[in-house]
């Protein structure tokens, strides 16, 4: 039928339309980003259930509309039930997805960027890991374009002493060019680390003042990149 098409998605927002629907953002893989409207979803006999809820992963039908897509049927893939139950897996799984529709466009295809988001979700959904949002943001950057040079001092080349990170810049800097935001030497071999091929690994690192500045660094880049705060980070503090 014209107009009409599937593809799996993950729902990545939710907001009210009248008393019953739901305009739903979500991640596909084959479309991009698509906004769509869920008619009925929130009455208690809506035959969606809690299959269009943000964080689920389903299959989807849906009617190609002039601005809104609507949704004819949906089939749950996963839940992620651990990340729903979970308050702090919960907001790392809602800083992700804000950071994917910052990222995403509309209607413009990125497999890649999908698959990241699906594979966050199920190492968060199996395992809390202290590195598995820095690892994604981290990667998010990368799979745009942005690799932050952490190898050597963007401004004059220096392996040695580096402390800080400067976010234009786009890298690392060394003690006699610091500035921006200062970083230690241990949360910059976590970096190298989680962009360097070994996230697996890394991942299993346990908790740590390192951990959490990687994570925070993460985050900061991000906000510098989309020239926006992640709203999901702040509900957290």
């Amino acid at each position: 039928m014209p107009g009409l098409y599937r593809d799996k998605a993950v729902v990545i927002r939710a907001i009210k339309l009248g008393e019953s629907d739901r305009i739903l953002t979500l991640l596909t893989e084959a479309h991009g980003k698509v906004r769509a409207v869920a008619k009925g979803v929130r009455k208690t006999t809506s035959r969606f259930g809690a299959r269009l809820e943000p964080t689920t992963h389903v299959a989807v039908q849906l009617y190609e509309g002039r601005e809104l897509d609507t949704i004819t049927q949906a089939e749950a893939l996963d839940h992620f039930s651990a990340v729903r139950a979970d308050l702090h897996r919960w907001g790392r799984a809602t800083t992700m997805l804000e950071a994917a529709e910052h990222i995403a466009q509309e209607r413009e295809p990125n497999p890649p960027l999908y698959r990241m988001v699906v594979g966050a979700l199920r190492s968060l959904d199996g395992e809390d890991a202290p590195l598995v949002l820095a690892g994604f943001l981290w990667k998010l950057l990368s799979l745009e374009g942005y690799h932050p040079q952490l190898n050597e001092c963007v401004t004059c080349g220096s392996r040695e002493d580096l402390v800080a990170m400067d976010f234009d810049g786009g890298g690392v800097l060394c003690r006699s060019d610091r500035r921006g935001t200062a970083v230690s030497g241990e949360a910059i071999a976590l970096m190298r680390r989680l962009l360097g091929g070994d996230l697996v690994t890394a991942l299993r690192e346990p908790a740590s003042a390192a951990t959490a500045e990687a994570e925070a660094l993460a985050v900061a880049t991000v906000e510098h990149h989309v020239e926006r705060r992640l709203r999901a980070v702040r509900t957290q503090l």
